[in-house]
């Protein structure tokens, strides 16, 4: 069963891309600026070198074998295995080479033309493996393009060299890959071979280690040395003695064996004190796990003009958010949508628009939407400061100009008092009010729910029911493929760069008879693999933000659990040549579909702090 995903807009191909920064548009992967090393960095240089000939040179003898030949699945596996030993620099060099190389097997719509190119890559070659379906010079281009993917990584890897800024940056994120693409199937999603590969990457990061740092290591600290070995050699044994993919448990691996793991890493990088993080990544290179409250970086997800607001810009924010002045007809605030009794939601199918009438679509939650790259359920904001301003200048929302400000405020020595604390005075612009509003949505992060406690061992409170659901979530239901841990979104790792899009066919009611018309993304470029495409929306806090869907169609979780097992909407029998969703039912018995639901439900992390004045949206009112 394929799950193929849609990956947002790459706007290039080949080989022609050698810069080992992501486009402009994107947040950027700056040169390195480490100062010099004690540490030799040759041995493990030539190994990622090594690896990405020998997988170069695996494609070569594939394309010499039939596609329905026994031995080309082996031959391919051992291509795979090399790329992923050499995927850690290589990707870091060239992020879109290094995702598209080792993406999902979708179409690309360019950038300039707009033209839809067909899906080449390590997991395209794979489809037509397993499945066929494709002619034999179809199936030879793809190992051709493949290849020219891989020889882009090699020139890169070539002509860069490795420095602790990179080695730690590019392992860092190759353990994120392991928890969030490796172990849920993403990265192979036909073959399975997601725990095969997981014992090539940690088998390749010992061995990379150990050709680099590790002497530095032992002359600082030999019982880290041993205690990071141990670490890797019992996650080895834990993946041998358990090798069912569909039984594997994920949460006890990556609880007791990715997270020590994990905790030795950071250790590692802080003994070893030749690198000082940069703050211009996603992660929090400190935090000793990637469910910690901390584990993300804020000011990667925020514009630049927006980053490290002061208290006073948050103050007036949280201010400005329970504020119906800010609309044209003073009835309408923030909170009006976004209400934090209900989740920072507001529990209704679609809110009311400044006039009374139902609004297109439902209310997200505001809960860690700060880690996102898309906003609107049709993405058609890349941040937050953009997302607030498209309210304010909603004839349906707010109806106010962004460059003109609300002369009630104006009026109010307390606000120009603060405006004065926040920004050294008022522009008389309203951007300066959406980005203290955006400030403020900032803070309102949840990371401290009971998955996230027990995923981290400081508990030892999950059910065997929550359990099985997590399990099932990451593998059989293939909920992580899309709602990526830990975030559950749909911001891709391990770059952050993109936020998913998905065509799975929301009907229009819950009788599920007839597809909803709403046309989502299909806006931005007018292709019909768009049509129905939406944003991959977060998973936590999901059993509190009832309804469901960019539409609200759904009023339970059981409602939603059953469409997916159903298919989606292709699966239900609606027309749907381009939805993102495997048509195949997922054959989730009721106690399956139960325990998923039980898991959801232990996302919840909605204590986020807030007055009890605002608790209400009509006091704001």
């Amino acid at each position: 069963m394929k799950k193929i995903v849609f990956q947002g807009i790459l706007g290039l191909l080949l080989v022609s891309f050698n810069s080992c920064k992501v486009d402009s548009s994107k947040k950027e992967y700056v040169e390195d600026r480490s100062p010099a090393s004690p540490v030799d960095w040759g041995l493990a240089h030539g190994f990622y070198l090594k690896n990405i000939n020998e997988s170069i040179g695996w494609l070569d003898s594939l394309a010499r074998l039939p596609m329905e030949s026994k031995e080309a699945k082996l031959v391919f596996s051992k291509a795979r295995n090399a790329f992923k030993r050499a995927e850690p620099f290589g990707a870091y060099l060239n992020p879109e080479i290094g995702h598209r190389a080792n993406g999902p097997a979708l179409p690309i719509l360019t950038d300039d033309s707009q033209r839809v190119l067909q899906p080449v890559g390590l997991q395209k070659i794979e489809e037509s493996l397993f499945e066929g379906e494709v002619a034999e010079t179809q199936y030879q281009k793809e190992i051709n393009v493949t290849k020219g993917l891989l020889n882009n990584l090699k020139t890169n890897i070539e002509k860069r060299e490795l420095t602790a800024q990179r080695f730690f940056i590019a392992t860092h994120q190759q353990l994120m890959r392991i928890i969030s693409l490796g172990i849920s199937g993403f990265d192979t999603p036909v073959s399975l071979w997601g725990l095969e590969e997981t014992l090539v990457s940690l088998k390749a990061l010992e061995e990379v280690y150990t050709l680099s740092i590790k002497n530095l290591i032992l002359k600082k600290d030999r019982g880290l040395d041993e205690a990071f070995h141990k670490s890797i050699a019992e996650a080895e044994r834990f993946i041998e003695e358990n090798p069912n993919f569909m039984e594997f448990d994920r949460f006890t691996f990556i609880r007791d064996y990715m997270n020590p793991i994990t905790r030795h890493w950071v250790e590692i990088r802080r003994t070893a004190n030749i690198w000082d993080p940069v703050d211009n990544k996603p992660f929090n290179f400190d935090a000793p796990t990637f469910f910690e409250e901390d584990a993300f970086n804020l000011d990667f997800f925020t514009p630049s003009v927006n980053q490290n607001p002061n208290p006073e810009r948050i103050a007036l924010g949280k201010r400005l958010f329970f504020d119906p002045k800010l609309s044209e007809n003073g009835k309408m605030a923030c909170v009006s949508c976004h209400n934090p009794s209900k989740a920072w939601a507001d529990g209704m199918v679609v809110n009311l628009d400044k006039n009374g009438n139902p609004l297109q679509r439902n209310t997200p939650t505001l809960i860690n939407s700060a880690f996102q790259q898309a906003f609107f359920w049709d993405g058609r904001s890349p941040n937050l400061l953009d997302q607030i301003s498209s309210v304010f200048t909603n004839d349906k929302e707010f109806d106010s100009s962004i460059h003109q400000f609300d002369t009630e405020i104006l009026q109010d020595s307390s606000y120009v008092e603060q405006f004065k604390q926040a920004f050294g005075g008022i522009s008389g612009r309203n951007t300066q009010v959406i980005k203290a509003i955006s400030s403020y949505i900032s803070t309102l992060n949840g990371f401290n729910s009971k998955f996230d406690k027990n995923i981290r061992g400081e508990e030892d409170t999950f059910t065997e029911e929550e359990k099985l659901g997590f399990n099932l979530y990451m593998g059989k239901a293939l909920c992580a493929t899309c709602h990526f841990i830990p975030l559950t979104n749909g911001t891709v790792p391990p770059f952050f760069n993109d936020h998913e899009k998905e065509v799975i066919g929301v009907p229009e009611t819950v009788a599920n008879q007839q597809l909803d018309d709403d046309l989502g993304f299909y806006w931005r470029f007018e292709m019909d693999l768009h049509k129905g495409m939406f944003k991959t929306p977060t998973v936590r806090n999901a059993d509190v933000t009832a309804p469901y869907m960019h539409n609200g169609v759904y009023r339970t979780l059981e409602e939603v659990m059953d469409f997916y097992n159903e298919g989606g909407g292709g699966g239900m029998g609606f027309d749907l040549e381009y939805q993102t969703l495997p048509f195949d039912e997922l054959n989730l018995t009721i106690e399956e579909q139960n325990a998923i639901i039980a898991f959801m439900r232990t996302l919840t992390d909605n204590k986020v702090p807030y007055d009890e004045a605002y608790s209400e949206p009509n006091k704001a009112l």
